[in-house]
Protein backbone atom coordinates (compact mmCIF):
# COMPACT_ATOMS: atom_id res chain seq x y z
CA UNK A 1 0.00 0.00 0.00
CA UNK A 2 1.26 3.38 -1.07
CA UNK A 3 0.01 6.63 0.38
CA UNK A 4 -1.26 9.33 -1.51
CA UNK A 5 1.06 12.24 -0.19
CA UNK A 6 4.18 12.16 2.03
CA UNK A 7 4.39 10.79 5.34
CA UNK A 8 4.71 12.83 7.61
CA UNK A 9 7.58 12.22 10.43
CA UNK A 10 7.21 11.17 13.71
CA UNK A 11 7.74 13.76 16.16
CA UNK A 12 10.50 12.55 18.38
CA UNK A 13 12.21 14.01 22.07
CA UNK A 14 16.01 13.09 22.92
CA UNK A 15 16.75 10.69 25.38
CA UNK A 16 19.74 11.01 28.38
CA UNK A 17 21.55 7.83 27.70
CA UNK A 18 20.11 6.59 24.57
CA UNK A 19 22.41 5.34 22.30
CA UNK A 20 22.90 7.60 19.42
CA UNK A 21 20.19 8.33 17.28
CA UNK A 22 17.32 6.69 19.90
CA UNK A 23 14.63 9.10 20.11
CA UNK A 24 10.78 8.90 22.33
CA UNK A 25 8.50 9.14 19.97
CA UNK A 26 5.65 11.18 20.85
CA UNK A 27 2.32 10.08 19.99
CA UNK A 28 -0.04 12.54 21.84
CA UNK A 29 0.34 15.31 24.60
CA UNK A 30 -1.85 15.34 27.29
CA UNK A 31 -1.77 19.17 29.32
CA UNK A 32 -3.29 19.02 32.91
CA UNK A 33 -5.03 22.66 33.51
CA UNK A 34 -4.95 24.39 36.74
CA UNK A 35 -3.07 21.59 38.94
CA UNK A 36 -1.14 24.00 41.41
CA UNK A 37 -3.28 25.91 44.24
CA UNK A 38 -1.40 29.53 43.90
CA UNK A 39 -1.67 29.17 39.90
CA UNK A 40 -4.98 28.44 39.98
CA UNK A 41 -5.66 31.70 42.57
CA UNK A 42 -3.59 33.88 40.18
CA UNK A 43 -5.93 32.34 36.98
CA UNK A 44 -9.02 33.37 39.45
CA UNK A 45 -10.20 29.75 40.85
CA UNK A 46 -9.47 28.01 44.00
CA UNK A 47 -9.30 24.76 45.68
CA UNK A 48 -9.13 21.20 44.54
CA UNK A 49 -11.37 21.33 41.14
CA UNK A 50 -11.82 17.83 39.37
CA UNK A 51 -8.91 17.49 37.07
CA UNK A 52 -9.30 18.66 33.43
CA UNK A 53 -7.21 18.30 30.63
CA UNK A 54 -6.50 19.76 26.94
CA UNK A 55 -4.56 18.40 24.10
CA UNK A 56 -1.49 20.26 21.65
CA UNK A 57 -0.40 18.29 18.82
CA UNK A 58 2.28 15.49 19.27
CA UNK A 59 4.18 18.17 16.23
CA UNK A 60 3.68 20.99 18.41
CA UNK A 61 6.96 19.84 20.42
CA UNK A 62 9.94 21.78 19.91
CA UNK A 63 12.96 19.71 21.21
CA UNK A 64 15.95 21.00 22.80
CA UNK A 65 19.32 19.44 23.83
CA UNK A 66 19.99 19.80 27.26
CA UNK A 67 23.06 22.22 27.53
CA UNK A 68 22.02 24.31 24.23
CA UNK A 69 19.85 27.07 23.53
CA UNK A 70 17.15 26.34 21.47
CA UNK A 71 14.85 28.59 19.52
CA UNK A 72 11.34 29.71 19.39
CA UNK A 73 9.62 31.72 16.97
CA UNK A 74 7.54 34.12 18.38
CA UNK A 75 4.18 32.65 17.15
CA UNK A 76 1.50 34.62 15.04
CA UNK A 77 -1.76 36.43 16.10
CA UNK A 78 -1.08 37.20 19.52
CA UNK A 79 0.01 39.74 21.80
CA UNK A 80 0.36 38.45 24.76
CA UNK A 81 2.45 35.06 24.87
CA UNK A 82 3.23 34.08 28.34
CA UNK A 83 5.39 30.92 29.86
CA UNK A 84 3.95 28.37 31.65
CA UNK A 85 7.40 25.77 32.89
CA UNK A 86 6.09 21.90 33.84
CA UNK A 87 7.32 18.68 34.61
CA UNK A 88 6.59 16.44 31.58
CA UNK A 89 5.59 12.68 31.91
CA UNK A 90 6.43 10.32 29.21
CA UNK A 91 4.43 7.17 29.22
CA UNK A 92 6.30 3.83 28.17
CA UNK A 93 3.47 1.56 28.50
CA UNK A 94 -0.14 2.15 27.96
CA UNK A 95 -3.44 0.88 28.88
CA UNK A 96 -6.77 2.17 30.33
CA UNK A 97 -7.84 2.86 33.91
CA UNK A 98 -4.76 2.22 35.10
CA UNK A 99 -5.07 2.44 39.22
CA UNK A 100 -3.19 5.15 40.59
CA UNK A 101 -1.03 2.56 42.80
CA UNK A 102 0.84 1.01 39.85
CA UNK A 103 0.55 3.91 37.87
CA UNK A 104 4.23 4.41 38.20
CA UNK A 105 5.12 0.95 36.04
CA UNK A 106 3.72 2.78 33.39
CA UNK A 107 6.33 5.78 33.32
CA UNK A 108 9.23 5.92 31.10
CA UNK A 109 11.09 9.14 32.52
CA UNK A 110 10.37 12.68 32.78
CA UNK A 111 11.05 16.21 31.22
CA UNK A 112 11.13 19.39 32.03
CA UNK A 113 8.85 20.94 29.21
CA UNK A 114 6.83 24.52 28.80
CA UNK A 115 3.31 25.21 27.91
CA UNK A 116 3.69 27.97 25.97
CA UNK A 117 0.26 30.16 25.54
CA UNK A 118 -1.03 32.58 23.41
CA UNK A 119 -3.12 34.28 26.35
CA UNK A 120 -5.12 36.65 24.62
CA UNK A 121 -6.28 34.07 22.36
CA UNK A 122 -7.07 31.57 24.95
CA UNK A 123 -8.95 34.25 27.24
CA UNK A 124 -11.16 34.76 24.23
CA UNK A 125 -12.30 31.86 23.48
CA UNK A 126 -12.95 31.31 27.30
CA UNK A 127 -15.40 34.61 27.16
CA UNK A 128 -16.86 32.94 23.90
CA UNK A 129 -16.91 29.19 25.45
CA UNK A 130 -15.09 28.12 22.71
CA UNK A 131 -11.92 25.46 22.47
CA UNK A 132 -8.68 26.98 23.63
CA UNK A 133 -6.90 25.11 20.64
CA UNK A 134 -5.42 28.39 19.06
CA UNK A 135 -4.53 29.36 22.29
CA UNK A 136 -2.87 26.21 23.98
CA UNK A 137 -1.99 24.16 20.55
CA UNK A 138 0.01 25.93 17.97
CA UNK A 139 3.24 25.03 16.06
CA UNK A 140 6.28 25.44 18.56
CA UNK A 141 4.25 25.76 21.62
CA UNK A 142 5.57 22.68 23.88
CA UNK A 143 9.53 23.05 23.95
CA UNK A 144 11.04 20.51 25.81
CA UNK A 145 14.19 18.72 27.22
CA UNK A 146 15.48 15.48 26.76
CA UNK A 147 13.84 12.55 28.36
CA UNK A 148 15.64 11.33 31.67
CA UNK A 149 14.48 7.35 32.15
CA UNK A 150 12.75 7.29 35.59
CA UNK A 151 15.54 5.05 37.26
CA UNK A 152 17.64 8.02 36.92
CA UNK A 153 15.11 10.56 38.07
CA UNK A 154 14.34 11.25 41.47
CA UNK A 155 11.01 13.01 41.48
CA UNK A 156 9.35 13.85 44.78
CA UNK A 157 7.23 16.04 46.98
CA UNK A 158 10.48 18.22 47.53
CA UNK A 159 11.73 18.20 43.67
CA UNK A 160 11.78 22.02 42.59
CA UNK A 161 11.35 23.50 39.86
CA UNK A 162 11.80 26.63 38.43
CA UNK A 163 11.85 29.30 35.45
CA UNK A 164 13.74 32.25 34.71
CA UNK A 165 13.10 34.82 32.27
CA UNK A 166 16.76 36.43 30.98
CA UNK A 167 17.86 35.62 34.22
CA UNK A 168 15.57 36.62 36.39
CA UNK A 169 13.34 34.12 38.61
CA UNK A 170 9.48 34.29 37.16
CA UNK A 171 8.30 30.34 38.65
CA UNK A 172 9.45 28.44 41.54
CA UNK A 173 7.87 25.68 43.12
CA UNK A 174 7.92 22.10 44.41
CA UNK A 175 6.32 18.95 43.15
CA UNK A 176 4.48 18.10 46.63
CA UNK A 177 2.67 21.36 45.19
CA UNK A 178 0.57 19.69 42.33
CA UNK A 179 -3.22 19.47 43.53
CA UNK A 180 -3.29 15.96 41.82
CA UNK A 181 0.03 13.83 41.60
CA UNK A 182 1.67 12.53 38.69
CA UNK A 183 -0.31 9.00 39.92
CA UNK A 184 -3.56 10.22 40.04
CA UNK A 185 -3.17 12.40 36.58
CA UNK A 186 -2.08 8.97 34.84
CA UNK A 187 -5.44 7.67 36.62
CA UNK A 188 -7.87 9.93 35.72
CA UNK A 189 -6.23 10.33 31.94
CA UNK A 190 -6.67 6.34 31.56
CA UNK A 191 -10.10 6.47 32.24
CA UNK A 192 -10.69 9.09 29.58
CA UNK A 193 -8.22 7.91 26.66
CA UNK A 194 -6.57 4.52 26.26
CA UNK A 195 -3.14 5.54 27.13
CA UNK A 196 0.01 4.65 24.79
CA UNK A 197 4.03 4.52 24.24
CA UNK A 198 4.99 7.98 23.56
CA UNK A 199 2.26 9.61 24.90
CA UNK A 200 3.53 13.02 26.95
CA UNK A 201 1.46 14.82 30.23
CA UNK A 202 2.46 17.92 30.65
CA UNK A 203 1.52 18.01 34.67
CA UNK A 204 0.40 21.77 35.30
CA UNK A 205 2.73 24.99 35.67
CA UNK A 206 2.85 26.66 39.57
CA UNK A 207 2.21 30.66 39.53
CA UNK A 208 4.08 33.36 37.98
CA UNK A 209 3.47 32.76 34.80
CA UNK A 210 3.72 36.25 32.85
CA UNK A 211 4.68 37.33 29.31
CA UNK A 212 7.67 37.36 27.06
CA UNK A 213 8.75 39.24 24.62
CA UNK A 214 10.98 38.52 21.23
CA UNK A 215 14.46 37.98 22.46
CA UNK A 216 13.86 37.12 26.13
CA UNK A 217 15.88 33.46 26.95
CA UNK A 218 13.66 31.38 28.62
CA UNK A 219 15.97 28.92 31.04
CA UNK A 220 13.94 25.95 33.02
CA UNK A 221 14.79 23.49 35.50
CA UNK A 222 13.65 20.23 37.22
CA UNK A 223 15.97 19.09 39.63
CA UNK A 224 17.17 15.69 38.99
CA UNK A 225 14.90 15.40 35.65
CA UNK A 226 16.97 18.63 33.51
CA UNK A 227 16.55 21.76 31.98
CA UNK A 228 16.05 23.27 29.24
CA UNK A 229 16.90 26.74 27.62
CA UNK A 230 14.98 28.33 24.87
CA UNK A 231 15.52 32.11 23.05
CA UNK A 232 12.15 33.23 21.76
CA UNK A 233 12.84 35.14 18.05
CA UNK A 234 11.20 37.28 15.80
CA UNK A 235 9.52 35.36 12.14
Amino acid sequence: MSHVVPVPATPSVPVVGAQLGDTFPVHRIYCVGRNYVDHAIEMGHSGREAPFFFMKPADAVLPVAEGTLGQMHYPSVTKDLHHEVELVVAIGRGGRNIPAASALEHVYGYAVGLDMTRRDLQGEAKKQGRPWCSGKGFDESAPIGPVRPAAQCNVGAATRIELKVNDSVRQHSVIGKLIWSIPEIIEQLSALWELAPGDLIFTGTPEGVAAVVAGDTLSAQVDGVGSLQVRLVAR
